[in-house]
């Protein structure tokens, strides 16, 4: 009697295991099921803008040796008043101008025999929203060329200061397209789309006219003017 109840034992352990393994894979299909009523689709939209604000950034600067230091500051001194005179002069009151830089020159090999020289430098900052301004004076400095002010541009940044407002305007058309493009995956296989059960929005991409340039972190391209504004959707369509 008892060897019977001992055979018995593992026959009820592999009945309940063929019972889970039924109620496991159940749930399994199920879950299959579910997933295969729903669809994974991103949408984009984009729109051309124009920058309506910008950042100007150059320098001027002098090279002189270790004996004339103390007079080359006292250049740089006089060269600052002359380079915010100048840009008064062109209506920008605001000029942002940083402290001296000082930079040795390394001589080219052993043998040069000369004192050490520097070179002095000092950044100037403008930034205007009126763009076309920006432009103007990013492109003649020949007035401070004749002061014998060795000015450098560095480079011109525009931006789009509405960029979040534009941001939340073109979700609604990233996520119609995102359902168009649902609706043409899910008629090639006989369904149709149902409702929207979620979206989340990708990093926005500000890019120069016709760029394909992006990146998954987002970019913003400040080289150009003219802009446009692509924004992602990623939706979860529930089809049927």
């Amino acid at each position: 009697m008892n060897d019977k109840k001992f055979l018995q034992i593992p026959a009820i352990i592999l009945g309940l295991s063929l019972i889970l393994s039924v109620v496991i894979l159940g749930s399994y299909l199920y879950k299959i099921r579910a997933l295969d009523n729903t669809l994974t689709v991103t949408g984009s939209a984009r729109q051309k803008v124009v920058s309506d604000t910008g950042k100007f950034i150059g320098r001027f600067s002098r090279t002189v040796s270790i004996d004339d230091l103390k007079k080359g500051y006292q250049l740089m001194k006089s060269d600052q008043a002359k380079v915010v005179a100048y840009f008064k002069s062109q209506g920008i009151e605001d000029v942002k101008i940083s402290p001296v830089s000082q930079n040795e020159i390394w001589k080219q090999n052993e043998y040069d025999n000369r004192p050490k020289q520097y070179t002095l430098q000092q950044t100037v900052e403008i930034n205007l929203n009126d763009v076309k301004k920006l432009e103007a004076i990013s492109k003649d400095f020949s007035k401070l060329i004749d002061q014998d002010i060795l000015f450098t541009l560095d480079r011109v940044e525009y931006y789009y200061s509405k960029l979040p407002e534009a941001r939340i305007s073109m979700l609604g058309d990233a996520i119609k397209d995102a359902k168009a493009r649902a609706e043409k995956i899910a008629n090639s296989s006989g369904k149709r789309v149902n409702v929207i059960k979620s979206a989340s929005m990708g990093v926005v991409q500000v890019l120069s006219p016709n760029s394909i340039d992006v990146s998954d972190y987002g970019t913003y391209d400040t080289s150009t003017v003219d802009k446009e504004i692509m924004v992602t959707v990623r939706a979860l369509f529930t089809i049927k």
